[in-house]
């Protein structure tokens, strides 16, 4: 029966680490390759060479594309989350621009105490609002 004694301390740091490495090294691909398919100035051929060489030769691929194209990695994610921010804000303010239903019973009582409509006019309003 193996027993904790039986794997020392360095050992499971080390393995701790080996673990920690290939985990980024993981997400590092991830990420450059959702860089490489997002991109809108190389050819497909460009991405599918790119896609071969970090598959064939996957650290040199790697450390090839973080060294020729960090620059465009970060221009490309500010400009992504820019845009996710401006779809975001833009929503928020057309959801805010709606008309309430409190809003609109409160112009129809305005009119039906003007006079301008009648009460069964008032109540479809009221309904269409609450609906």
């Amino acid at each position: 029966m193996p027993i904790a004694a039986d794997y020392p301390f360095l050992d499971l740091l080390f393995t701790m680490i080996i673990f920690f490495a290939w985990v980024v090294w993981i997400w590092m691909m991830i990420m450059i390759l959702s860089d490489v398919f997002r991109r809108r100035d190389i050819s497909g051929w460009g991405k599918a060479g790119w896609t071969v060489f970090l598959i064939v030769l996957p650290f040199v691929g790697v450390l090839v594309y973080l060294i020729a194209q960090h620059d465009g990695m970060a221009e490309r994610r500010t400009r992504d989350l820019q845009d996710a921010e401006t779809v975001m804000d833009d929503y928020v303010r057309s959801a805010a621009a709606a008309p309430r239903p409190a809003t609109e019973i409160e112009k129809a009582t305005r009119l039906l105490e003007s006079g301008a409509i009648s009460q069964p006019e008032f109540d479809v309003i009221k309904s269409k609002a609450l609906a």
